[in-house]
């Protein structure tokens, strides 16, 4: 199936081809494009007779599954605002998100209520507008939502927007937030640009889900992807080779990941990965983190050149990079997406030449952003229309883009810059080191020193420690080279792979 740009959305396709499979769930459940939209437009009506308005927003606090896209497309073609909240957050954390993003109705799995339930009273959300998935004593059934309302399309169509919470890892998380265009729901051709330069094009194809959906980019290429007329198939914390079975039997075409679980895949021995049949891959998206040299090469030489990777941020994307370009360019996390800008700026907020380093600022292709409520943190974090999200870097001559590191994680000692994901990147390289964090800690000669904190793979042998000492300094400068390395039987990482920095710090640093 091939679609034009006009055919483009799920409502458009489910009715050009109404029994294709759009969504499979992890229990191996397929849900057609039609049933998919038709839901969508029964919880569409339920909400505008719920009392809900263009510009209201809509929370829901729940795991991988079907409600996810029922939700984000009823929200989509009512104008409304549409908030999937971290399940893996405390209470205070969610009654906060749900307070600040002002969310009238809220819905959250049945497994979550006890949880949830405090939080929202903190929040104000009135109790008969909630409602929780798969029935919980004294909330309102979802499936309530869908009762005697219309299968057919509402009458007034405009488009919605999701507003993503920052992780929060430098104080409260802060709220993403687009204006409405007014106009109906449509794929942009921002969208269709930015797959393009991923290698993600509309029509037949399959996507798989390996990270949670409340996340900005395992959320947004699922989407999309749906959008574009791909099978979504739906996992929740799969381990390595179930990856690898799930792309075999379900011919998977695109997924996004993050490097941490590229690294995982290449440790699977060589007979497990050659059981599985990958050939159908035409693009393995990753960001979110520095992807060490080594382990993309690897993964490149394994399945071939599908592996693309873009720059950006819940506060847009900025660049892409295919595996043949990245190639010519090794550790580059990309060019400039079509309209978008990338500068990068010294401490007075002046550009800087070619490839000097300094903080990246971006404009991407979309409309601008602001934090919502916020206007002091939208105003730090902007120069004139360009924001940042605090990454280090430098372009190179041919305007490519290569990032050093999280400005918040640089190590300073004795005056002098250090990048953990330089050094982590070297370890990483080493095949007894299953996963590494480096950190600077107190140091009273040099101000800060550099700590690696390493998990052993499980072949791992003693004295693992003065090995790795000696293999930095074939690869490092030596004031680069970790002052001390410390073995730890497992890292702080989120549930995308990302590691929790400040966790770590906080053994040295305090809270």
């Amino acid at each position: 199936m091939s679609l034009a740009v006009g055919e483009l959305g799920v409502f458009n396709i489910a009715q050009a081809d109404p029994g294709r499979p759009a969504v499979i769930d992890v229990t191996g459940r397929a849900v057609s494009f039609a049933e998919l939209a038709e839901r969508a437009n029964q919880l569409s009506h339920a909400l505008r007779a719920m009392g809900l308005r263009p510009g209201d927003s809509v929370g829901a606090v729940i795991h991988n599954g079907l409600p996810y896209f029922e939700l984000r497309l009823a929200t989509w073609q009512s104008g409304l605002y549409f908030t999937p909240i971290n399940n893996h957050l405390a209470a205070a954390e969610i009654g906060y998100i749900a307070e600040n993003s002002e969310a009238k109705l809220v819905v959250v799995d049945a497994s979550l209520t006890e949880l949830c339930g405090p939080a929202l009273d903190a929040a104000g959300v009135a109790a008969e507008l909630r409602f929780a998935v798969g029935g919980s004593p004294g909330w309102r059934d979802y499936e309530e939502l869908f009762e005697g309302k219309p299968r057919t399309a509402p009458d007034e169509r405009t488009g919605g927007e999701v507003m993503l919470y920052t992780s929060g890892t430098t104080g409260r998380p802060k709220g993403v937030r687009r204006p409405l265009t007014g106009r109906p729901p449509t794929v942009s051709q921002y969208h269709l640009d930015f797959m393009g330069r991923l290698d993600i094009e509309p029509g037949a194809g399959v996507h798989l889900v390996l990270s949670p959906l409340y996340h900005a980019a395992p959320g947004t290429f699922a989407f999309t992807g749906l959008n574009f007329g791909h099978t979504v198939v739906l996992s929740e914390r799969a381990k390595p080779e179930e990856v690898l079975r799930l792309i075999d039997e379900h011919r998977v075409t695109a997924t996004f990941t993050v490097p941490t679980v590229l690294h995982r895949l290449l440790r699977l021995p060589a007979e497990v990965r050659d059981r599985y049949d990958t050939s159908s891959l035409r693009s393995v998206v990753h960001a979110g983190a520095p992807c060490p040299v080594d382990v993309k090469i690897r993964c490149i030489e394994w399945l071939g050149p599908v592996l693309t990777e873009f720059y950006g941020a819940t506060e847009g994307s900025a660049t892409a990079v295919r595996s043949a370009e990245w190639l010519t360019k090794p550790g580059t996390v990309g060019f400039p997406l079509p309209g978008a800008e990338i500068h990068v700026l010294d401490e007075q907020g002046e550009p800087l030449p070619a490839g000097e380093t300094g903080t990246v600022y971006f404009r991407s292709g979309i409309s601008g952003i602001e934090y919502f409520k916020d206007p002091e943190k939208t105003a730090t974090a902007r120069h004139g229309d360009l924001i940042t999200v605090g990454d280090v870097g430098y372009l190179d001559a041919d305007g490519w883009l290569f990032l050093c590191d999280r400005r918040t994680d640089l190590i300073l000692s004795g005056g002098v810059n250090i990048y953990p994901a330089e050094v982590e990147a070297a370890l990483l390289a080493h095949p007894e080191v299953a996963d590494v964090a480096v950190i600077g800690i107190p140091d009273e000669e040099w101000g800060q020193s550099v700590l690696a904190i390493v998990q052993p793979a499980p072949e791992a042998a003693d004295g693992l420690a003065e090995r790795l000492t000696a293999h930095c300094r074939e690869r490092l400068a030596g004031f680069k080279v970790p002052r001390r390395i410390e073995l730890s039987p497992q890292l702080p990482r989120t549930d995308t792979g990302k590691l929790l920095r400040r966790e770590l710090r906080a053994s040295y640093w305090g809270a």
